[in-house]
């Protein structure tokens, strides 16, 4: 492609789009054995329990230590299906060009895409791509659907939680949330810390057999706690959590107490939050910190029969409520 800049011409249907698709997203995505002439494709070999998911993805910066807006976009849809218990299949791609967007930016972007779906045994199906005049987006913003099929013996679910129950974490929370900031520049902070952003679908893979798994989560948009409060409102249970026994890096942890954030709610690509029967926990976690990811899981607490709260039991040994989610810290960070 001779243009160095996306154009709105690139969004018209003639010769420039086309060159735009076949240059760059065909490029990295086409699948002899699905490309049709058609406006819609036919999937083989998708035999059993199939599940769905969508998403959509408008991470800004569109590159960030540890990853882009591309391997961003497929982590979180194959994450939803892997804490659901299924493997991905097929996934659609839906993107909304900025125009003056670089190109060779978009064309990293997704190569990057195309790599992860490989990486994770993703196929991309179908595809559309939209321009938008310069203003009116940030860049490029991906949606995402997956198509996925169920191979998880456990039964999964919010209804399972009881009390007693344990609650998991497979590493470290806050790394996404904070490395993109830092990455903004804005506030005049630098720091080599990487985001989490990964495909969990090995962890989830490991422990799908686990009689005693009973939900699992990915813990995006409102982090851990957040997480926390979707499991009190489903099942009129109380969570506590031990502070001592989160994970949090000394990096985030830092960076929130000089800017007032809490690692409890930023974000998190690339972790798995897991319920299980008290005595399934720790064959979880040892399944778990064997694997790339997991070195770092721990037990952070339990479900008790209290009234629908979150409770942390702080490291001096008192105990604060953490609230319901309600302003937007961070946004635009996945």
């Amino acid at each position: 492609m001779h243009d160095q800049r996306i154009l709105l011409a690139h969004g018209n249907g003639g010769r420039f789009m086309r060159e735009l698709i076949s240059d760059i997203f065909a490029r990295h995505l086409a699948n002899p054995a699905l490309d049709t002439d058609a406006d819609a494709v036919h999937l083989p070999g998708l035999a059993g329990d199939i599940m769905v998911t969508t998403d959509g993805f408008t991470v800004q910066p569109l590159e960030f230590p540890g990853g882009n807006l591309g391997s961003l976009a497929v982590h979180g849809v194959v994450n939803d299906l892997a804490v659901a218990g299924a493997e991905p299949r097929y996934l659609t791609l839906s993107a909304i060009i900025e125009e003056g967007l670089e190109i060779t930016l978009l064309d990293r972007l997704i190569a990057s895409f195309a790599a992860s779906a490989r990486e994770n045994g993703a196929v991309v199906a179908a595809g559309d791509t939209k321009v938008v005049r310069k203003g009116e987006g940030g860049g490029l913003y991906l949606s995402v659907a997956g198509i996925g099929l169920r191979r998880a013996t456990a039964t999964l679910g919010m209804r399972h939680i009881t009390p007693d129950d344990a609650v998991l974490v497979s590493g470290p929370i806050g790394d996404h949330g904070i490395s993109v900031m830092l990455a903004r520049e804005q506030f005049g902070l630098t720091g080599d810390l990487r985001s989490d952003s990964a495909s969990v679908l090995p962890l989830c893979r490991a422990i799908w057999d686990m009689p005693g798994l009973k939900f699992m989560r990915d813990p995006t948009r409102g982090g851990l706690a957040t997480v926390c409060h979707e499991i009190v409102h489903a099942t009129d249970h109380g969570l506590i959590l031990q502070q001592v026994a989160v994970p949090v890096r000394d990096t985030v942890t830092a960076v929130c107490e000089i800017l007032g954030y809490d690692p409890y709610y930023l974000a998190c690509e690339g972790r798995v939050v897991a319920v299980t029967s008290a005595d399934t926990a720790e064959i979880v976690l040892d399944r778990w910190r064997t694997l790339p990811g997991g070195q770092d899981a721990a037990l952070i607490g339990h479900i008790t029969n209290n009234a629908s709260r979150v409770i942390l039991e702080t490291e001096l040994g008192g105990r604060r409520m953490l609230g319901e989610l309600e302003d937007d810290p961070l946004p635009r960070i996945c």
